[in-house]
């Protein structure tokens, strides 16, 4: 079953997804917390305190040394956190040092196949491709997606496919038929998916109709 997490860093929804039952983890970066316009412990401490399940924290660095550093901090802070790591040579390292001792890496920024193969064979738990931002470039995001899934197919890594960047619930869709392991939202989107039309027109007339009937 394909996981549901929240790209968000704004608590008020968060709580609102997680009491829907469906909400299986977050994640967040540094633009979302500067958007709550809180604390980033604060913010961190409450979305710990909501969700159980994978947290993902990002580090704030380009320096291998300095990610590890980070990394293992975060880590530190509860056992859900999973520490967000940048694709790039710099990060494969933070990546190799960090998984073999145990911290759970997602790895951000992901345009291409070939960069979730490095990520995976460093050791990352999760490799995030960004499919919206690629859609901006003119090029089809979700193409991306279904090679990694089919690579990754072919062999026994113990890595999941994180569909990021999504921009409207066909993005949901196309990820899940294509056997994504979780894709990561705002919540406009989320909510997006709980509708439709005749949803709506349905509900009016059976309640148009309870009206009807004698009491």
């Amino acid at each position: 079953m394909v996981k549901i997490f929240l790209d968000t860093a704004n608590i008020d929804e968060i709580r609102e997804a997680a009491s829907w039952g469906v909400l299986d983890g977050v994640t967040t970066n540094p633009t979302l917390v500067a958007k709550s316009g809180r604390k980033w412990g604060e913010v961190i401490q409450d979305i710990l305190a909501l969700v159980d399940g994978p947290i993902s924290l990002e580090v704030t660095t380009t320096d291998a040394d300095d990610m590890i550093k980070q990394g293992r901090q975060l880590a530190k802070l509860h056992k859900n956190v999973v520490v967000k790591i940048q694709m790039t040579t710099e990060g494969l390292k933070a990546i190799r040092t960090l998984s073999k001792e145990g911290v759970r890496i997602n790895t951000t920024l992901i345009f291409s196949a070939n960069q979730a193969i490095l990520a995976a064979k460093a050791g990352a738990k999760y490799v995030s491709p960004f499919i919206g931002r690629l859609d901006d470039q003119g090029q089809e995001g979700m193409q991306v997606i279904r090679e990694i899934v089919e690579i990754f197919k072919n062999y026994d890594w113990d890595c999941q496919v994180l569909v990021a960047s999504i921009r409207h619930p066909l993005h949901v869709i196309e990820a899940a038929k294509l056997g994504a392991d979780v894709v990561t939202m705002p919540f406009e989107v989320l909510k997006k998916m709980t509708q439709h039309t005749l949803t709506d027109v349905g509900l009016k007339r059976f309640l148009e109709d309870w009206k009807k009937v004698p009491q």
